[in-house]
Formats: structure tokens, C-alpha cells, sequence
């Protein structure tokens, strides 16, 4: 496996690095949460994107999208990340557009699928139900009754779900809690009928929101593809969605150390520069060892995904967690190395702090994936 990208895949990197810092830089997300912009992220900035074609990116060429595959849309999501740049990318274009690829009947994906390309509508992935990312303890239900699904229970911490027009929900139409067996995917218009969704405060001033179903009834048609098969493939797609979201966090990463070393180069203490100090030099250096581990570990699971590699589920594991230890460290020391002012909101570098911790906590914490790389790997 090659830890390196294709002349096509750096094109796109660059293009997302160029959007990303002309279109979207730091002050663009400061400005979105001093306005209270409700949906968190840019309308405007978001149809860009979509005619950049990142929309589609994941959606077959027979759908309007380019099926450039896990590592085409990584890339942008790292480059997204350096600059905190907010949007509907990961929820609908990595979430949305795989559930549905991945689940959906050649109708359904013929429905839904171009008018994500298109921006046209939004999506969001309900599937945890506690504090913790559980993704198969299900106790929400659906049952069947005269051709009409039945929705009841509850769901936490959807991404994007207070701003998304459709909702993929993830119930128990058989089995019971903890098991992967016995759950389906029903897809639900937000302004359903019995579907309440309340939006979350976060640190990272992103879109998060909570939603109670009761009584939602929804058509036969609203299942996606078939009852009861949906446990190894919401897996599937929660495994690229870790993907896609330690690329991101690999930006954040990235950027959060550039600014500190700037700082280190800029800061002067007892009349000298304190990059100067050996001590703070070694910490960089383990900062920096540690960012260029985890981009190997990115890359590595970006191409077992678009290789369908059997190291799917490891690989993007040791992503989540690699970036997850990396950036907990680097936030950690960004905001040391820079004091007090670290913490004030005039700097940016507190942004990717309160980021760091939530991002911390999408698809399983670092615990969560060092524990399933375990098991997965036998010990």
C-alpha cells in the first residue's frame, strides 16, 4: 500500500487548499458564530463547493456524482480542517451519500443521490442514543403497521441534523440492544409528522441537534433497501465517515502547529525568542513526530478504503485514534505555548481546542477505537 497520493488526488488537495484559504479562512467561522447563523454553516459557500463537485464525490458517475473515492473527499476535509471551515461535507456527502449507496434501491439512489450532487438537499446520519458512541446499542424502534413504518425513541448528537432536509435514522425493527443483527435505516423529511429535532450548543459552536421520534410514520418506501440488514453496513459507513473525520482533524492538527511554531518564532521572554528554549524546541519535535505518524495512518486508511481492503475497519480505527492522541496533544500545547492569551478569543487558537474536544468524541473516542483495534486484531 502506497502512503502517498495520485498526481489526481494532490490536484484536488490543492484546489481545497486554495477554497479554503481564499473563500473560507479562520475569520470566516468566527464571523458565522458572532452572526448566530443557525445553520452554522454558509449557504453561498456551500453551493461553491457543490459546483467544485465535492458534493458528489462518493456518487457514482450513473447518479451525476465523480466516484472519486474516500481519499478525493479526505483530502478536502483535511484542507477544510485547517481553516475550522464549517459545512454540510461529511454529514451529507460522506454519511448521507453512503448510506444510501451502500443501502439504498436503485430508486431510492436515483431520488436522492443527484440532488445531493446538485446541493439541493442535505442529510444527516442519526444513529447513537447515549453519552457514549455505541453505534448498535439501538433501542429506538420501528415497526410495521397497514404498509406504514412506525417510528419510537430517540436520538443524540447528529451531525448537522438541526440543518439537514433529510434525516437517515437508524432503528430496531428486530433483535435487541448491543446487537448488530435486526437494524434498518428509514429515511425521514425533517418536517415530519412525530419527528421532533432540537439543535445542541457545542464548544465548537458547530451544528449538532437531538431528535424524539413519536408515532413517526413514515411510508414503506422511507426504508432503505431491506429490514434488518443495516448493522454491518451503517459499520461500514461509519468507518468512512472516521476516515473522512480523522483527515479533518489531521488539518486541525496541522494548522494548530503551524501557529504555535510562528508563535515560538515570533514571542520574545527575558528579551529572546522563545523558540529559542530547548525545552520547547523538544516539545515541537515530538509535536511534529507525532503529526507525521499520523498522516501516515490517514493515508493508510484512506486507501484500504478505496481498495475495499479487508483492513477497512482496523485501518480507519488506528486513523481515528492516531488522530484523535495527535491532536489532543498539539491543542494541549498550542494553547501552553502560548500562555494566557491562548484562551482569550482574540486568538484563533483556541478555536482548535474547543474543536479538538469535540471532534474528540464523533464516531468513538480514542478509547473506544484502541479497544476495537484490539479486538479486531485478536488481543
Amino acid at each position: 500500500m502506497k502512503l502517498i497520493l495520485s498526481e489526481e488526488q494532490q490536484f484536488l488537495k490543492d484546489t481545497a487548499q486554495s477554497f479554503a484559504r481564499d473563500k473560507t479562512p479562520t475569520n470566516h467561522f468566527r464571523k458565522l458564530r458572532d452572526d448566530g447563523n443557525a445553520k452554522c454553516w454558509d449557504d453561498s459557500i456551500w453551493q461553491e463547493m457543490v459546483q467544485l463537485g465535492w458534493s458528489g464525490i462518493l456518487v457514482p458517475e450513473e447518479f451525476g456524482g465523480s466516484d472519486f473515492g474516500i481519499a478525493g473527499i479526505s483530502v478536502i476535509m483535511q484542507e477544510l480542517g485547517k481553516t475550522l471551515t464549517p459545512s454540510p461535507l461529511l454529514a451529507t456527502s460522506v454519511l448521507g451519500v453512503s448510506t444510501i449507496k451502500l443501502l439504498g434501491s436503485d430508486e431510492q439512489k436515483k431520488n436522492y443521490l443527484p440532488k445531493i450532487v446538485s446541493g439541493e438537499a442535505t442529510t444527516a446520519l442519526a444513529v447513537d442514543e447515549g453519552n457514549h458512541h455505541s453505534p448498535f446499542d439501538i433501542e429506538a424502534t420501528a415497526t410495521l403497521e397497514d404498509d406504514k413504518w412506525i417510528l419510537n425513541g430517540q436520538k443524540v448528537f447528529i451531525i448537522d441534523g438541526a440543518s439537514a432536509d433529510f434525516i437517515l435514522i437508524v432503528a430496531r425493527t428486530s433483535g435487541k440492544k448491543g446487537e448488530s443483527n435486526g437494524l434498518s435505516v428509514f429515511i425521514a423529511d425533517k418536517n415530519s409528522t412525530g419527528l421532533e429535532v432540537s439543535q445542541i450548543s457545542t464548544a465548537d459552536c458547530r451544528n449538532y441537534a437531538n431528535l424524539v421520534m413519536s408515532n413517526l410514520t413514515l411510508n414503506a418506501e422511507a426504508l432503505l433497501g431491506e429490514v434488518d440488514i443495516a448493522g454491518e453496513i451503517i459499520e461500514q459507513v461509519l468507518d468512512l465517515g472516521r476516515i473522512a473525520m480523522a483527515s479533518e482533524m489531521l488539518g486541525n492538527t496541522e494548522e494548530a502547529f503551524e501557529i504555535t511554531v510562528s508563535y515560538l518564532k515570533e514571542r520574545k521572554q527575558f528579551g529572546v525568542l522563545i523558540g529559542s528554549f530547548q525545552a520547547l524546541q523538544h516539545r515541537a519535535a515530538k509535536m511534529f513526530c507525532e503529526i507525521e505518524l499520523t498522516k501516515s495512518a490517514v493515508l493508510a486508511a484512506m486507501h484500504a478504503a478505496d481498495e475495499n481492503s479487508n483492513e477497512l475497519e482496523r485501518l480507519s480505527s488506528l486513523a481515528k485514534f492516531q488522530a484523535g492522541e495527535t491532536l489532543h496533544l498539539v491543542s494541549n500545547e498550542a494553547i501552553q505555548m502560548h500562555g494566557g492569551i491562548g484562551v482569550t478569543d482574540e486568538y484563533d487558537i483556541g478555536f482548535y481546542l474547543k474543536r479538538a474536544r469535540v471532534a474528540e468524541q464523533i464516531f468513538g473516542t480514542s478509547e473506544y477505537h484502541q479497544a476495537r483495534y484490539a479486538d479486531i486484531s485478536g488481543f
